[in-house]
């Protein structure tokens, strides 16, 4: 790997050092699933499916559509835009984090889509058979069994989930090796019999393993904070030694490099 000059300041060009980048990456808000600060610090390979444009054409052809544990709102608002003016006649949103709550809220509300606070393992609190479409973009765990009920018959689910060992390059980095059941929680083998239990047939399931890259310590602070259950319990101050050490390596050697990985699931509730 080549050699990367050091972080500079953006707006004076001067060389920056680890407190400067550490306050940088810990300042920055966590809200939604905006990522679009990482510009020019960190870069990930996307998936060659494209998965808010393949939501835009489920969309289309869908007459109510729910979008479970939708982040800040943004892939489904890019989805329905797209998708647009063949929206679905009803489309409601979930969303379990407060913050985020919040900002889907104040993007989907001037569309008329209702963003419905609905903890991670709470039911969903809408009737069986309600949807011919659920959808949802790196779900922490996906409620099977609740998907299934408020899908209709026929009903499809259609849903980009993180895989396993998901940038586990960075996490054992700072927590060490981790033993194989939980690398090994979000594997599609284990998420196929999770779903064929709640009564789904998986019509669809197709993964892939893509190329991370973190260019300054900045960005992995900001990552963590952001992706909490990476690290959890992540302080800089906690985890200081690391990240410092973390810090000498990526100006002296270049990014860090991990890899995401992610599935792409469709399933559908027999008919």
């Amino acid at each position: 790997m080549s050699a990367q000059q050091p972080s500079r300041d953006r707006d004076n060009d001067r060389p920056r050092g680890f407190e400067d980048l550490v306050a940088e990456g810990a300042a920055v808000p966590t809200e939604g699933w905006d990522f679009s600060w990482f510009e020019g610090r960190a870069t990930e390979a996307r998936p060659s499916w494209g998965y808010a444009v393949s939501l835009a054409g489920r969309l289309a052809v869908a007459r109510a559509a729910l979008d479970v544990q939708t982040g800040g709102g943004e892939v489904l608002d890019f989805a329905l835009r797209r998708a647009a003016p063949k929206a679905p006649v009803l489309a409601v949103a979930t969303e379990g984090w407060p913050a985020n709550v919040a900002k889907a809220t104040a993007l989907l509300r001037p569309r008329g889509i209702p963003v419905v606070a609905v903890a991670e393992d709470e039911s969903l609190p809408f009737a069986d058979a309600a949807f011919d479409l659920v959808s949802s973009r790196h779900p922490v765990r996906p409620p099977w069994a609740e998907i299934a009920r408020v899908l209709e018959p026929g009903g499809t689910y259609f849903a980009q989930h993180v895989g396993p060992r998901s940038v586990f390059e960075l996490v054992e980095y700072f927590l060490g090796p981790l033993p194989d059941e939980v690398s090994a929680v979000r594997h599609p083998d284990r998420e196929r019999a999770d779903a064929e239990a709640a009564g789904l047939e998986i019509v669809g399931l197709r993964a892939e393993r893509l190329r991370v890259e973190f260019h300054d310590i900045a960005a992995v602070v900001h990552f963590l904070r952001k992706v909490v259950w990476m690290v959890p319990g992540f302080t800089v101050d906690r985890y200081e030694e690391q990240l410092r050490s973390l810090h000498e390596r990526i100006e002296s050697e270049g990014p860090f490099v991990a890899h995401s990985t992610r599935h792409l699931v469709e399933a559908r509730r027999p008919a």
